[in-house]
């Protein structure tokens, strides 16, 4: 592209024109609303830091980071925020609550969807992030959003009830008070985190229950001040992490020295193409296995072959009980290049049995790769009769209780 026509004041339009259908070839936007919205706001004027380009990129850009490097804020990248549009099912004249105000353009975005009649209001902890997008928010003509500095967990009662809500940022509970805010029947849209993984859930609230519409993957910069969430080394280098739930009965000191024992290598026979991914299995597991969590190898301890899940650096579905683990590996399958065999690894006194476990659950999801569980979600203060069925991941304030169709037996 010549530097001319990058200069050319309709190159902004171009680029975004090209990243919507983009986004529209990936399945997302469905709703033609989402996409007139997504071709209406101008993402680069959030990003004034950033070239033309890398706005209109479908990938997510770091706009703050804590003192140690990791992120604070960023602008969600383009297919996530057009997917959990989809799921939110913004309708003209919604009240609508975000938590992570970022950039401001999830906001704009979420006001053009609203219409004359409805209203957004935006929340972020940090105030200096929420001072940008409240910048941001009025250079671009929305004006009309509400942007307070605010913990997200505690919501906006003093606006509410809310038809929608919206979380850019991945939470690990839902206090009671937040989810007062909403009115009966409204959606909530949130990238949850349990067991190790996140999904965006849209929740639709039932008098006191919620419960999942849908369920898809993504990963957002975790809560801040939320401590269910737990992690631990389980070598002498430090070089393995697990990541669990406080509700779950692991304990870090019954694992240490656990991957010195022999391995116990179990293939299943199913595979995976290039465009392909094994999270399906990660999700199953959080509905079936009670010691369902996250496993991390640096890439020293995967290139020693002291700890071979899935990909290095990432965390990777595991099973724990005990002082055993087992955790999902892969193998590239003999003369077909693009094709990944999915098995387990087992380690402890129980690990065969666990990546027994681990392969069985493997092979039912291959039977079915697109099953979703259904989650209710409930206050922790509901009668435990109520979760006679599926299994039930305890939160501090909100209980999930998870189901598979094949687990009602």
């Amino acid at each position: 592209m010549t530097n001319t026509a990058a200069e050319s004041p309709a190159f902004p339009a171009v680029l975004r024109n090209r990243l919507v259908d983009h986004i529209l070839a990936a399945g997302h936007a469905t709703d033609p609303r989402v996409e007139e919205a997504l071709r209406t706001v101008p993402r680069h004027l959030f990003l004034p830091d950033s070239n033309v380009e890398t706005a209109y990129a479908n990938s997510t850009v770091i706009t703050k980071r804590f003192e140690d490097g990791k992120s604070l804020s960023c602008a969600t990248q383009p297919t996530v925020m057009a997917m959990m549009l989809d799921q939110l099912a913004v309708r003209e004249g919604d009240n609508v609550l975000e938590a992570g105000a970022g950039t401001g353009y999830n906001a704009a975005l979420l006001r053009l969807l609203t219409g004359p009649g409805g209203g957004v209001v935006t929340l972020d902890s940090n105030a200096e992030v929420a001072a940008e997008a409240r910048s941001r928010l009025d250079y671009t003509g929305y004006g009309d959003v509400i942007v307070l500095t605010r913990d997200g967990a505690f919501g906006a009662p003093e606006y509410a009830p809310y038809q929608r809500g919206i979380f850019t940022v991945g939470p690990w509970d839902l206090p009671p008070g937040l989810l007062a805010q909403f009115a009966d029947g409204a959606r909530l849209v949130v990238p949850l985190r349990w067991r190790g993984q996140s999904r965006s859930v849209a929740f639709v609230r039932d008098g006191d229950t919620w419960r999942s519409e849908s369920i898809e993957l993504c990963g957002f910069v975790p809560m801040v001040g939320q401590g269910g969430e737990k992690t631990a080394a389980v070598d002498e280098a430090e070089s393995v992490t697990l990541r669990w739930d406080m509700d779950q009965n692991i304990d870090p000191d019954q694992l240490h020295g656990v991957l010195d024992y022999p391995k116990s290598v179990m293939w299943t026979g199913v595979t995976l193409g290039p465009n392909e991914s094994w999270d399906g299995v990660w999700l199953r597991l959080t509905a079936t296995e009670p010691g369902a969590c996250g496993i991390r190898a640096d890439q020293s301890a995967f290139d020693s072959g002291l700890c071979t899940p899935a990909k290095a650096k990432v965390y990777s579905p595991a099973l724990v009980r005990d002082g055993s683990l087992a955790y999902l590996t892969t193998q590239r399958v003999e003369g077909a290049a693009s094709l990944w065999e999915l098995g387990a690894i087992g380690h402890g006194p129980d690990g065969e049995h666990l990546a027994e476990r681990l392969r069985a659950n493997i092979r039912t999801w291959d039977t079915d790769r697109e099953a979703r569980p259904t989650i209710s979600m409930h206050s922790v203060k509901a009668p435990t009769a109520e979760f006679s069925e599926g299994l039930v991941v305890m939160k501090e304030h909100v209980r999930l209780v998870l189901a598979l169709p094949d687990s009602k037996e």
